[in-house]
């Protein structure tokens, strides 16, 4: 009979001590047989700065909501209404125009976050997840702006006041409406998907940059010391060949 041998699957004494000498030398931690790099911590003075990034993208995106309610209030179709004296009627049954309304804030809308993702990809390229959540906030807060800009300042809601001032037969323009409110995602969803895909096609890369913070890890780092070899051992005496 032989010797026992080392089990494949697990380490000789000399591999093992010698994985936790280089695991001590690299200051990482040693769970068994493997080693983990140490762990980046996360520096407060790093996290503040991200915030404020975000918050400034935020608040950016959220003010042109103004220029989006003005566009949509001038580019928007109007629906227009007569009276005959005693009710109000739609001038023409068969018209889309308010359907035109909610199309023309949804296309508005992806234009808007088209443009407001390519400016804060531009203003920080390393992008991150508090800018992203700054520009999806900043996104549906200019919406919601937008819509109530160009509501507030279209014709007014009191559709029979207007009715009595314009006087019978005369025909005026109805409120501007969002009907579908599901259109003031459409920011938001702009602004997500092109900024994604910019992030994809030229955002940095996992670890770009930031090799040195882990100590002895990346492209230049010094290659480990190889294990010597480990010495055969003398057979005893019992053993047969």
């Amino acid at each position: 009979m032989t010797s026992p041998l080392t089990p494949p699957h697990r380490p000789s004494p000399d591999q093992y001590q010698h994985w936790q000498e280089l695991a001590a030398a690299n200051g990482g931690q040693h769970y068994g047989s493997t080693w983990a790099p140490p762990v980046r911590e996360t520096d407060p003075e790093e996290v503040r700065q991200e915030l404020r990034k975000a918050g400034v993208v935020a608040a950016a995106v959220t003010v042109s909501g103004v220029l989006l309610g003005l566009l949509w209030l001038w580019l928007a179709p109007r629906v227009p209404l007569i009276s005959d004296g005693t009710a109000v009627f739609l001038n023409n049954s068969e018209g889309e125009e308010s359907i035109g309304a909610d199309g023309t804030f949804a296309l508005l809308g992806l234009a808007f976050g088209a443009v407001a993702a390519g400016l804060a990809f531009w203003y920080e390229r390393r992008g991150g997840i508090w800018l992203t959540a700054g520009l999806a906030l900043g996104s549906v807060l200019g919406s919601l702006l937008a819509w109530q800009v160009g509501t507030r300042l279209g014709p007014t809601d009191d559709v029979v006041a207007h009715a009595r001032e314009v006087g019978k037969g005369v025909v005026f323009d109805a409120p501007l409406e969002l009907h579908a409110k599901g259109m003031l995602l459409a920011w938001a969803l702009g602004a997500m998907v092109v900024y994604l895909l910019l992030a994809a096609a030229w955002g940095p890369r996992e670890f770009e940059g930031e090799w040195a913070s882990y100590g002895g890890w990346g492209p230049d780092a010094a290659p480990a010391p190889a294990a010597p070899p480990a010495a055969p051992s003398a057979p005893s005496p019992g053993d047969k060949a």
